[in-house]
């Protein structure tokens, strides 16, 4: 096993959280899908076809986690516009017809949005699921939507790091005072409610959000980071372990467009920003990663030539008995 310093060390008040406990674990890998469930390789927009069928099929079969996307353009020239549906309206509806799976979103664009309607609608999903959200903020990689919205592109990190301290701030304190530079300002005279099902409501930060290693390690409860050169992942990892400034380090994932080949023995075939792979690979590449220290990988099955139902029958049968949910890893299947 590689050895990453300082060791992965959940908080212990998020260590029983419903979903982060399901997506994040000390030592193990777990896996999961950003919505929606089929692939749609050559057309930006998915049919959503049986997606509440699959959604179920994929909690009952025990994946971790079902992740919304914030698209809220087609943009041509980007080529996907994710489910097309807003991610908290999706995330209302998914949270009726699943019970156990853990549902976020990598993630919402949040320079383009009030951070204060987000903490609303994100306590709201958190509610209505019983614990099982967990929130992933980004930037956005479109830049063509900032205008849009009447706002500076180049003023994206600040607004950032602004609306996520906003967001901690009023989910973890009742009737806080506060005042920000580009948002507005409470003077402990309001209160936003309800308050998280569990002692906080998880976040994560997705892609890099324009801040530093140390910003995310030291204000963010976990990383998922976009598919970058496997070769690299380990110093990643250790150099983002390293950036905690408490000792503890945070879990690290990534997302990543996904293939999964009808040949079980087909080798690993790297694509722009995605693979293609057989599922003796991918268990071989998933086993050594876990040893690497990922935690979490965020499947996107745009690029699938299979039903998605054919996929996710392969996965749950052949693939996740080696990396069970919740059991420690000395007794993963050999």
């Amino acid at each position: 096993m590689t050895s990453l310093s300082p060791s992965l060390e959940l908080s212990p008040e998020l260590a029983a959280h419903p979903a982060y406990s399901r997506v994040f674990q000390p030592e193990g890998l777990t896996f999961g899908y950003i919505m929606p469930l089929e692939g749609y390789p050559n057309s930006p927009f998915p049919t959503l076809q049986d997606h509440q069928r699959l959604a179920r099929i994929a909690d009952e079969a025990g994946f971790a986690s079902l992740w919304m996307r914030d698209v809220p353009f087609y943009d041509p020239s980007f080529g996907d516009t994710g489910q097309m549906i807003d991610p908290f309206v999706y995330l209302g509806y998914l949270a009726a017809v699943t019970k156990k799976i853990a549902l976020g979103t990598t993630g919402i664009v949040l320079p383009l949005r009030e951070p204060l309607i987000v903490a609303k609608q994100s306590l709201s999903v958190d509610q209505l699921t019983g614990g099982r959200f967990l929130l992933g903020l980004s930037s956005g990689d479109r830049p063509i939507e900032y205008p849009a919205f009447g706002i500076d592109f180049e003023a994206r990190e600040e607004r950032y790091r602004e609306g996520f301290e906003l967001i901690k701030t009023v989910t973890e304190n009742s009737f806080p005072s506060v005042s920000t530079k580009l948002f507005g300002q409470l003077e402990g005279l309001l209160d936003m409610v309800p308050k998280p099902v569990g002692p906080r409501l998880p976040m994560i930060v997705v892609g890099r959000a324009r801040q530093t290693l140390e910003w995310i390690a030291n204000n963010a409860d976990a990383w998922i980071w976009h598919l970058s050169d496997f070769n690299r992942l380990p110093g990643l990892i250790r150099e983002f372990r390293s950036a905690s400034q408490t000792g503890k380090a945070k879990p690290y994932g990534y997302a990543t467009f996904f293939d999964l080949a009808k040949d079980p023995s087909t080798p690993l075939e790297r694509g722009y920003n995605g693979i293609r792979i057989g599922r003796n690979a991918l268990v071989d590449l998933w086993k050594r990663q876990q040893d690497e220290g990922v935690s979490h990988v965020a499947l996107n099955i745009k690029p699938l030539q299979r039903p998605a139902a054919d996929v996710l029958e392969e996965m749950a049968e052949y693939v996740m008995p080696h990396f069970p949910i919740g059991q420690p890893v000395s007794q993963v299947t050999q």
